[in-house]
């Protein structure tokens, strides 16, 4: 059973990137160790176990890494929310502002269909912008959003704040 100090020892810290004053936390290192990648998409799904989930979304492009073994682990489907431009097929998009300017995400139009339960599960919790903008996209279509599961949170950022109207939960906190 990992605990939260266990998984905080596989994550690498980088002072000043991607700018100076900024400490990256960098999951890379805890997805190349087997046993804690396992544990971390274990615990992810298990706080999902009972929501019966349709789908789950990953934001592009971490959100794949662990989105995709969540949905997996819960004999889920898996849907890509993508920046513009990547998807063959039609999309439906919403474009959502930041506090450093503005982004856009996209589905594929046939990816959801009215009364599906979605989880949304990404890597970083951070001012909430990417994960709320999620959250409408799939509401606007019709999807029921049952939770938000991410690895990291960032506390002081008060991202979960923008998220209260939902099923929040995060594995690691900073």
């Amino acid at each position: 059973m990992y605990t939260e100090q266990d998984f905080k020892a596989t994550i690498r810290e980088i002072p000043d990137f991607p700018k100076e004053g900024i400490l990256f936390y960098d999951i890379t290192t805890l997805l190349k160790n087997p046993s804690a990648y396992n544990a971390l998409i274990n615990e992810m799904a298990n706080s999902l176990i009972g929501l019966d989930v349709d789908v789950v979304v990953g934001p592009e492009a971490r959100g794949f890494v662990v989105g995709s073994p969540v949905a997996y682990a819960l004999n889920a489907g898996f849907v890509l929310a993508r920046k513009p431009g990547k998807l063959p097929s039609e999309v439906e998009r919403l474009s959502y502002g930041l506090e450093y300017g503005s982004d856009t995400l996209e589905i594929h139009r046939d990816a959801i269909k009215p009364g599906m339960r979605v989880a949304i599960a990404d890597d970083l919790l951070a001012t909430g912008g990417t994960a709320l903008a999620t959250a409408k996209l799939f509401e606007s279509m019709g999807a029921e959003v049952v939770g938000l599961r991410f690895a990291i949170e960032l506390t002081d950022l008060n991202g979960v704040e923008k998220l209260k109207d939902y099923d929040v939960r995060s594995v690691i906190k900073y």
